[in-house]
This record gives structure tokens, sequence and C-alpha cells, in this order.
């Protein structure tokens, strides 16, 4: 089984190199690339020279011989007359540096008839230029070229969530393969949350023996419905699975021999759930399954991450380590008497400040052992600490932010870069998370803002990353489907300077699909996509357009679209509601409207869409009433529904109609959210369809 497995890996680049590739096909599209007469033939090319040595050719070796079939030998000066030559100019020190540096991982390609060589100051920069040359190959036979490259940026990066769902070590190898394909270079391993422990950790045995496995796969039903329980591995049903330090360790150097760095992420102070169930005494309660939230009080607490974090550095060599530090519920914190006692102590006025003093204790302690700290933006509420770096995913803003203050940032803003929301028309497509982000989208982002390029503020950014969740996402097959190609957009965005536009990029992924399909990954179908909703693509002219809108009941200002024009604006949403064209209700009132027609008007039709989309707890109406007046005061009504659709219908669009003839100058429409906590979306109250 692992020969055969070693094989398919193996075949992945051989097929990726095979008569599907062309110079016309390379993702990231490469800097500068010259095309010229003639070809090399790489098909009877087993060896070649090298000057690299050491540890450096050891790993290479192993490298090109399992997915090209080729050995390099180490010589102290490369002849002009060897046919395959890797030339490295740099000195040990920038190769050091390479993983932080974009310039050191930059490479020079030149393909003659008789020659092909490859120039870079370092192994990782031939490493690029060798995943370039395969794209090129077609049929055996690689076209002559000149190629001059380097990244945009040194961090182009993937995080898998291994809690929700647990992912084999030969699962995350085969998508370290194509990470390396195409270039990108950090694998961020999301390996603790409130799914399950899948970590190994030496001291505290109970966080795998008690949390690593679920009475439940489907996290649905585990999470909202079920009893939301761990169990023991060898209970009947139960779920889940664990990398040991030694799966860890292998994954560690299968990712370092294609200049990859894995850096882990360990969830603290929220998402513990599972911490909590295991060692109980370290929450606020002190009793398993009440709070999710670790005791930031307890000296306890931090006595265990700090041991945690221990044995996480001795596995992974990274700079960075990730904490998490997202969507802390902190409501326990308040009536903690530790954690009340520590901000008493601090002078700390809020728990988010709370928070805050924890990250700086976890941030001081990495420091203290050459390690840096990593966090989502929410570790920016309170005070940031000073040497942390922050990925900014609830949007752009945050990252900005931190990047002006001068600390290092890592962009991954869900609207573009979650790869775990739908990519075509939802209705057709496996389970997701909620929200639409189609390959165009993802392909749209720029990091930095045009307004920032070429400030000091762009230094400070590091580079990109693709996030795939996996709530909703429980075999192989639908990971990849996820990933792939949105991923390949965020590689090239994360490498390439001067892009050439979704078109351009689009070609290339359409080759890349059907290459990564005859490897033997599972991704999306590009060439039958459905593409956005077709009430999005065109102005919908009506006589209420433009005309001002008065609300009774508020929108929640995180969704607010274009304010109070979106809903006579003309513009309709697409399939998701992150996009500024739905907007969204949270409080109880739900959607309470009045359209001011500015005169009296014969009212003959009104139309509203509104989204379910259970995943993101956005349900349509309980019921809808639609009511006109003469003088905004007294409403006559016209119509009332009660709209029996549930959530088990799964993403939906529901069009409320009316049609008739009345006179009036104002309409209200008003609609009830079917629970408590539930959002109402909607995009456009249209009156008098023209």
């Amino acid at each position: 089984m692992r020969k055969l497995l070693i094989c398919g890996i193996g075949l992945l680049l051989a097929v990726m190199g095979s008569p599907f590739a062309s110079a016309q096909h390379v993702i990231p599209q490469p800097e500068v690339m010259v095309l010229a007469e003639g070809s090399f033939s790489l098909g009877n090319v087993s060896k070649g020279v090298t000057n690299l040595a050491g540890n450096d050719l050891l790993v290479l070796n192993s490298y090109l011989s399992e997915v090209m079939g080729v050995r390099l030998s180490s010589v102290r000066r490369v002849a002009r007359q060897s046919a395959f030559r890797l030339v490295c100019t740099g000195t040990a020190r920038q190769a050091e540096q390479a993983a932080d540096s974009a310039r050191l991982q930059g490479y020079e390609l030149e393909v003659t008839p008789q020659t092909v060589t490859i120039r870079a100051l370092t192994p990782a920069g031939l490493f690029y230029g060798l995943q370039t040359l395969r794209q090129l190959e077609k049929e055996g036979q690689v076209p002559c070229v000149k190629v001059k490259d380097a990244p945009r940026f040194a961090y182009r990066g993937l995080m898998i969530d291994c809690s929700r769902h647990f992912w084999t070590k030969e699962f995350l190898k085969k998508q370290l393969d194509a990470m390396a394909y195409f270039k990108l270079d950090r694998f961020h391993w999301h390996l603790v949350d409130g799914g399950g422990w899948r970590m190994e950790v030496k001291q505290y045995p109970r966080l795998t023996e008690e949390t690593a496995f679920r009475t439940q796969s489907d996290w649905v039903k585990w999470w909202q419905e079920h009893d939301r329980r761990y169990c023991h591995k060898d209970e009947p049903g139960a779920y889940g699975g664990y990398y040991t330090q030694e799966d860890i360790r292998e994954v560690v150097s299968y990712a370092a021999a294609r200049h990859i760095t894995v850096i882990p992420e360990i969830e603290m102070p929220g998402h513990s759930d599972e911490v909590v169930f295991a060692y109980p005494e370290l929450s606020c309660t002190g009793k398993p399954y009440t709070q999710s939230d670790l005791c930031v009080g307890n000296e306890l607490t931090y006595t265990f991450m700090e041991n945690v974090l221990k044995e996480v550095m001795q596995l992974f060599p990274s700079t960075y380590i990730h904490i998490g530090g997202d969507e802390a519920e902190r409501t326990t914190w308040q009536t903690c008497p530790r954690c009340q006692q520590v901000m008493h102590e601090n002078g700390l006025k809020t728990t988010a400040a709370l928070q805050s003093h924890f990250t700086h204790r976890m941030e001081r302690f990495l420091n203290a052992h050459g390690r840096k700290l990593l966090g989502w933006d929410e570790i920016m509420e309170g005070t940031l600490a000073p040497n942390a770096a922050v990925m900014s995913w609830r949007g752009t803003e945050a990252g900005l932010t931190a990047a002006r203050s001068g600390h290092h940032v890592v962009m991954t803003p869900q609207e573009f870069c979650y790869l775990n929301m739908y990519q075509d028309e939802p209705m057709t497509e496996p389970k997701a998370q909620g929200g639409y982000t189609r390959l165009e989208k993802t392909c749209s982002y720029d990091p930095v803002p045009s307004a920032y390029k070429g400030t000091e503020l762009e230094r400070f950014i590091d580079g990109v990353q693709g996030c795939v969740w996996t709530e909703f996402i429980e075999s192989p097959d639908h990971l990849e489907y996820m990933l792939y190609p949105r991923l390949l957009a965020l590689a090239e965005t994360g490498w390439t300077k001067h892009r050439k536009g979704y078109d351009d990029f689009r070609q290339r992924a359409l080759q890349a699909v059907d290459r990564l399909r005859a490897a033997g990954y599972h991704p999306f179908n590009l060439a039958a996509e459905k593409g956005s909703r077709k009430e999005s693509r065109s102005l919908m002219v009506h006589e209420g357009m433009g005309k001002s809108v008065t609300y009774l009941g508020r929108y929640a200002e995180k969704y607010r679209a274009d304010g109070d024009g979106t809903l006579t604006d003309g513009r309709r949403g697409d399939w998701g509601y992150l996009e500024g064209r739905w907007q969204g209700f949270i409080d109880s009132t739900g959607v309470d409207v009045v359209v001011d027609m500015g005169k009296t008007t014969e009212i003959r039709d009104v139309e509203v869409d509104f989204m379910q989309q259970p995943e993101a707890v956005i349900y349509v109406p309980a019921s809808l009433t639609l009511s006109v007046s003469e003088d905004g005061r007294n409403f006559h009504s016209l119509d009332s529904v009660v709209c029996t659709i549930q959530p088990e219908k799964g993403y939906l669009v529901y069009p409320y109609r009316w049609q008739g003839s009345i006179r009036g100058r104002y309409v209200r429409l008003k609609a009830l959210p079917k629970e408590a906590d539930a959002w109402l979306f909607t995009d456009e109250v249209i009156i008098n369809r023209k």
C-alpha cells in the first residue's frame, strides 16, 4: 500500500508535466519568460550535475528521483557541457534566510536544444525553477526559453482544518505535493479545536485519549443536533484520529523537502471545548461541557499551555507559532473570581483586555524560546502584543491597521481567501460553509491596496493565504474539490508581481484542472462553471429605483452593503452574502422598511428576494406583510404570507411576489425572522418592474 501511495504522489508531477502543459500554462505566471525556437528533450535525461552538497543534495536527489527519475552528481564546478545543470550561487546564510525573503527564492531558467540550466541564490530557488521546468514540459519536450522569476511575497500559504474532520498524513502529503508544484511555501496546520485535539502531547495524554474521537462524524449533527460529546477510540461509532509525534515529524520533513514551512496552530484561549473536557480544572467552572474558553485567571492554564508549546516547538522548527486567538466567548470570565482578580490586579477594564493580557504572556514565552507569535486578527482587541504578527481574516482593514503599526501581517480575508465557501451556484454544489467565492473573485484579490503600493506599509505585508475550514467537508474528494483551482489563484497572487488578468489566468487554470484530475485529484470542474446569479448580472430597472428608504428595523452594520440606498439601487445580489449587495438583519424586528415613491403612484407589483443559507444561520422569513399608505402613518395591508420553507431545504433564494392595483405613496415591507438570532438577508425592493 505504501509503495502504491509513493507512486501516486510521484505521478502528480509526472502527469502535470505531461502533454497538457505548455509555455502558455505556467502557474504562477513567471515574471519574465521569453520563448525561442526549438526544444530540449527532457525525456532522455536521467543524470545531471549540481554544486549542491551535503543534505541539500541528498534532499533534492530524493525528490528528483521520485518525481522525475533524475539523479544529480555533486561537482565543485558545473561544466557547461553538462546537459542538465543546477547551479546555486548564494551563501549558506542566504539559504537559511530564503524562507523569509522573496528575493532569495528567485531563479533563472534557460533551456536550449542542448542544455537545461537553472541558477539561483538558494536551493529553494533551484526547486522553484524545477517546478517551472515541469510545467513547461510537453510529451518529454521542453521549449527553448529564458525565464527570470522571483516571488512577490515570501509567505504563500494554505491552511487546512484538521480538527473538525481528521485528514490522514498521506492525504496531507498529497496536498503538499500540489502546493510545491504551484510554489506555495507555508502549510498552516490547524491541529486543535472544538472538533477534536489532533496532536499527541506526551505530558498531557488525556488530550488524545479523551478528545481525539467524538460520537458523530457529521459535524452539524454532532455540534448542533447531537450530544456534542467526545468518546474513546474503541467506542462504537467513534470518529476521529490524531497525529503521533512521529507522524508530525514525518509531515514536517516531507514539507521541508519541498521548501514548505509547516506552521502549527494551537488554539487558545477560545475554541478550547476539547481541552476543558479533558482537563476541566482549566475551565472557570471546573466542569466539562460548560464553556469553550480556557480560564485565563488560573495559573494552571499558563503552565499547561507553556508545556504544550514546549512539545510543539520540539516538533515544528517554524519561526511562527500560531495561537489562534479568535472568537473567544469571554462570557465565563465576567463572573469567574480568578479572572476578575487578574483584571483587578492589572487594571484591566474589559474581558478583551484580559485576553490581551493572556496573549502578551504567551508571546513573552514564545519569544524567550526564539519563536514569534502569530494569531487571527482578534488578538488586536485590547492591545496587540509588541512582536506579534496578525493573520487578517475579518476583512482587510485589521491587517492594514496592524501593518501601519509596524506588525507583520498575512492577509487572508474570508471574502476572497476562504475556500470552504460555495464556488458556483449553491443549489448544484456540495454543502459549503455559507458565502460564495468563485474563482474570479479569489483571483481579483490584491493584498496591497493601490494606495499603499511602494509605501513603508507594504514591507509589513508578508503575503497571502487560503484557508479551508472543514465543518461541512467530510471526505478527501470534497476537500480537494474546494481547494482547486481557487488555491491556484492565491498561489499566483502570492507569487506574480504583474498579473495579466482573470481571462488569462482562467485559460491556464483550465489546463491545470485537467492535469490535477489526471494526477488523481478531484478539482472543481471549471469548464462547466455556471457563474454568477443571473439576476446580479444587470441592473434591475423599476419605478422604486433610487427612491428613499426608511428603516424601521435597522440592518446590521457589518452587512450594511451600500447603506440606506441598497434596497432601491437596482443592483441585485449574487449567490453570496459577503459581496456587498445583500443587506443583513439580525434583531427581532427583522426587515421593516418603507419606500417613499415621492408622490402618489399606482402600485402594480412588488417583488423582493430573501436568501437562505442554513450553514450561516441565514433563513427565509417566518412571515411577510406588505402594506401601502398615502401619508406614511396610516398603512393599508395588501398581503400577508406565512413562509413554510424550513432550514432543512438548504440553500435557496425565496422570491416574494405581489401583483394588483392600488394607489399610494409609501410602500412598507415587513419580514419577521424565523427564530431568535437568525439572519434575514434581502437585496432589492422592486416596485413596478419596467
